[in-house]
């Protein structure tokens, strides 16, 4: 069955009215909790449908990883041994590391290997 955008729009809104009223001391059958979980799933698949979110690519990953660790490129570059500007490239997706600079991509930014494989 096709969600329309009315009734994508009617389900956020009442999730925005039972979230007040629901919590964990009530029990599961309770037409509250059970309207909750109905329109949430309504709200999932609209926005599963209509607003993908893809994976994020090699360069988002080493970006995000170095924004947090508060790595900047040229520090980064000096820890793996390669130059800013290769960095770079990385990060714009002009080149992908190679397997041994992923590896230590990985180590340095504690980027789970996976992630980094897109796994």
């Amino acid at each position: 069955m096709e969600i329309t955008k009315q009734q994508y729009e009617y389900a956020l809104q009442r999730i925005e009215e039972l979230l007040p009223e629901v919590n964990d001391s009530l029990p599961a059958n309770d037409k509250r909790v059970i309207e909750l979980t109905m329109v949430s799933d309504i709200v999932e698949a609209y926005e599963k449908k209509h607003f993908p979110i893809g994976k994020p690519n090699v360069g988002d990953i080493i970006r995000i990883a170095a924004e947090e660790k508060g790595i900047s490129q040229r520090q980064l570059a000096e820890n793996i041994g390669v130059s800013p500007s290769r960095i770079n490239d990385y990060i714009k997706g002009r080149a992908e590391p190679s397997l041994r600079i992923a590896a230590r991509l990985c180590t340095i930014l504690s980027i789970p290997p996976a992630v980094m494989l897109g796994l």
